[in-house]
């Protein structure tokens, strides 16, 4: 377990924890019954209750590239399962953004209104005194952030009394957060997940208590001083079929290298990448080339892409269907020229 060290470090912020093993087995069905596993959805029943509680996956894929004055992202939506929706992405404070993957909605059939992860969200602005720092957690700033989530689901994962197969080091929800630390730290990535562990009562048989764990904190970027400083993939699930975009980058894939050939700013692009050198590229030109590259490897899947600078200011490319939820919603005293996620009317 990594010692905790000052945010100056390049590496002050990384923490316990890595990312999670291969996805197996996540899509499950557990009724009062006791039905087995099943890939239409998560349908779990509260014993005493007709209601079964449904947990719509969120699946597909986000990709990260720290230019030299912003940051490039992008989410591609690829289904777990027909009723699965898409990578969502909220406003998490004044400087960071985060992209949900995994149950990041909620809902009981009889209730036309889900639990949705990216909704009333609660940025809190001390610590919970429920909590007790242990060694090698998170700056202060992000474990609000996780326990501002751990809050949301606890109730949720706290409603289901059934034996789940699936291995424990594997996280039910995810986030992505990216953004800028405070106190000139400059960009950052975090994977934050969320696991669950069961405990039998023995008093009632088949009866199970499950709760949700707290976050475990994974940090993407910054890289180890003098690593290569490349395009990031989070996939959810981690299986995900097909090579990553650094992969086919790396890779010299025909199709990339002809965006090249066809224009001198992606030559220089693609160059800076193989030498492990995004953060040099000139945001537009890293934009630019994200945007070209995207519909080659995304097998058709809707994605969204938007950038952000650590001035605060933000700008979609390809914005979401729907808007996301106002920042004044959720937080009163959110300066008003702080960067939101909001779409801007056309002029």
């Amino acid at each position: 377990m990594a010692s905790k060290m000052p945010r100056a470090n390049c590496n002050a912020r990384k923490t316990r924890g890595c990312m999670s093993r291969p996805f197996h087995r996540f899509n499950l069905v557990v009724l009062l019954a006791g039905f087995a596993l099943c890939l239409s959805g998560v349908l779990f029943a509260q014993e005493g209750h007709e209601d079964e509680l449904v947990a719509n996956l969120a699946g597909g894929r986000v990709i990260v590239d720290v230019a030299r004055e912003g940051i490039i992202f992008a989410a591609l939506d690829q289904p777990v399962e027909k009723n699965s929706i898409p990578p969502r992405v909220m406003d998490l404070d004044t400087t960071h953004i985060g992209v949900l993957l995994g149950a990041s909605e909620w809902r009981y059939p009889s209730d036309p209104k889900p639990v949705r992860m990216d909704r009333d969200f609660q940025r809190a602005g001390t610590r919970d005194p429920h909590y007790q720092r242990a060694a090698g957690e998170a700056e202060p700033d992000l474990e609000i952030l996780g326990e501002a989530f751990l809050e949301k689901l606890r109730p949720l994962v706290g409603q289901l009394h059934h034996k789940l197969d699936f291995p424990p080091d594997e996280p039910l929800f995810q986030v992505v957060v990216i953004g800028y630390a405070p106190n000139n730290y400059g960009p950052e990535v975090w994977l934050l997940d969320y696991r669950i562990e069961q405990e039998q009562i023995p008093a009632r048989e088949e009866y199970w208590q499950t709760r949700v764990l707290r976050p475990r904190y994974t940090q993407l970027y910054p890289p180890e001083k003098h690593a290569p400083r490349t395009v990031l993939e989070i996939r959810y699930p981690a299986e995900v079929k097909g090579p990553t975009l650094p992969q086919l980058i790396e890779g010299n894939d025909p199709e990339i290298d002809h965006l090249g050939t066809a224009d001198p700013r992606f030559a220089k692009v693609l160059e800076s990448m193989h030498r492990g050198q995004t953060n040099k590229i000139a945001t537009v030109e890293s934009m630019d080339f994200m945007r070209a590259v995207l519909p080659l490897v995304n097998d058709g899947a809707h994605f969204i892409l938007g950038m952000m600078d650590e001035g605060g200011g933000f700008k979609w490319v390809v914005p979401p269907d729907e808007p996301v939820q106002k920042a004044e919603e959720q937080d009163k005293n959110r300066p008003p020229d702080a960067p939101t996620l909001r779409k801007r009317p056309n002029p």
